[in-house]
């Protein structure tokens, strides 16, 4: 029988996860002395990291992920670690995660711009099998242009056409995803009867960038459908986040900024039939934890001392949209920059937060290289639950996902340091209360849709 079907409810404690990039968040992390320098590859470090966070009692992990070394400046990206040159495939990993775990969420970025939604769906009703009900996909639409070439393209579609091609791409998952009934299997040995042929309820979609037969070969999941995450933050984004996401990931500096987008993503997504609820908004923050102040402006220091002045200049132009900052003098301030066609929300924050500041181009580039763009945080577990928690009371965010500068130290630190003192004031849970991803986010497994409703919506 299908699970009962429960709507969403509002959140009490704060929903926390652990973006775990390798070596940590920060660009100069990996030659901190306490980081492994080969992190990306090294499965051992990798899968300690899922335990410490799982032992915290984080919701979820969540992996980036780009198909493509992001990048051809080689004098940069020789004297980095954070541009994906040499990291493991994050759904193949988090598949071997899910084997050294029991209940923390497990969740991966996959775009829409260089997949196909069969080979996507499959590896991620997959995922939510193998981990029994804690698969979740972060939906992108690609800011790397360096994609483009590693599947025949010339150029990377703009954003416009990156976003169309995404809403399609979600509608024929989630049909995929409902090929089948719950109960559709009854594998019942005596009478001879593997499945039931009226639960199966093949897609045939035919829409304006796919046509997709289906089924989808891989029953429904634990979960009804894996959970699904959006970061876009740029109008496009946020309609298709309120349209079809239920986890939201954004990059946020203050809560006057923070509290906007909240309230713009909630109040869009009535006119999609939804309840604000059915929608986590989870702010990245990247928190330097010390037992006291000092001790946490000591860590800040000794990693910004490590950032490579190259690499942060490369770095800024690329979360600005690829721009050349070649011309212009580090000591002046920012010029007026074209449209970017990667992430237009993230070169908007940054170029506000420039003229906002009066930040030259060095200013500019040593804030970016350590949280590029994200909140960040410098203080003791008391300060920084001080602000985490006005945050979450004063609606600029559901929850936070947990940026560590290094790794494993900065995650050991917050699990240690923070997550106590969130639970002395019952901001967030002792204990894990479900064994799905869905439970721990108080999201409501979907229900099978109506026959009628599986079919094509864009043609047969």
């Amino acid at each position: 029988m299908a699970k009962r079907i429960r709507e969403a409810v509002p959140m009490t404690e704060m929903t926390l996860a652990a973006f775990l990039y390798p070596t940590g968040y920060h660009v100069a992390a990996w030659r901190h002395p306490d980081v492994p320098a080969d992190a990306g590859i090294n499965f051992a470090h990798q899968v300690e990291l899922a335990r410490i966070a799982e032992a915290a009692g984080f919701d979820f992990i969540f992996l980036p992920d780009s198909a493509a070394v992001r990048g051809t400046d080689m004098p940069a990206l020789s004297r980095t670690a954070i541009r994906y040159v040499a990291q493991f495939e994050p759904l193949t990993l988090l598949s071997a995660m899910a084997a050294a775990t029991d209940r923390i969420g497990l969740v991966a970025s996959a775009t829409t711009t260089y997949n196909e939604p069969f080979h996507l769906a499959r590896k991620l009703a997959s995922l939510d099998h193998i981990s029994g009900g804690r698969a979740g996909w972060n939906l992108v639409t690609s800011q790397n242009a360096d994609e483009a070439k590693n599947f025949g393209l010339d150029e990377h579609p703009d954003h416009a056409a990156r976003y169309a091609r995404a809403r399609e791409f979600t509608e024929v998952v989630m049909k995929l995803w409902d090929s089948w009934e719950d109960d559709a299997f009854v594998r019942d040995k005596g009478s001879g009867i593997y499945f039931e042929p009226e639960k199966l309820h093949v897609p045939e979609y035919t829409g304006e960038h796919f046509s997709v037969r289906g089924p989808l070969n891989v029953p429904r999941t634990p979960q009804g459908r894996p959970v699904l995450v959006q970061a876009g933050s740029s109008d496009a984004g946020k309609d298709l986040a309120a349209e079809t996401a239920e986890v939201v990931f954004t990059a946020q500096h203050n809560l006057e900024d923070a509290q906007a987008f909240y309230a713009d993503v909630k109040g869009r997504v009535a006119k999609f039939g939804r309840s604000p609820d059915d929608v986590r908004i989870l702010a990245g923050v990247f928190p330097f934890v010390g037992k006291t102040q000092q001790e946490a402006e000591e860590l800040h220091d000794q990693l910004q001392q490590l950032i490579d002045p190259v690499v942060g200049l490369s770095l800024l132009a690329g979360q600005l949209g690829e721009v050349d900052l070649s011309g212009y003098p580090l000591d002046g301030p920012l010029p007026e920059l074209p449209a970017s066609n990667a992430g237009k929300s993230r070169q908007k924050l940054l170029v506000d937060m420039a003229r906002r500041e009066n930040l030259t181009i060095r200013d500019l580039y040593m804030r970016v290289a350590g949280s590029r763009g994200h909140w960040q945080l410098v203080g003791s577990a008391e300060q920084i639950s001080d602000e985490l928690e006005r945050w979450f009371r004063e609606k600029g965010a559901d929850g936070f996902i947990v940026m560590p500068p290094l790794l494993p130290g900065g995650l050991e630190g917050f699990a240690e340091l923070v997550i106590p003192e969130l639970q002395r004031r019952e901001l967030f849970r002792v204990d894990y209360e479900g064994s799905t991803l869905r439970e721990h986010l108080g999201l409501p497994r979907p229900g099978h849709p109506a026959p009628s409703q599986v079919g094509s919506a864009g043609g047969k």
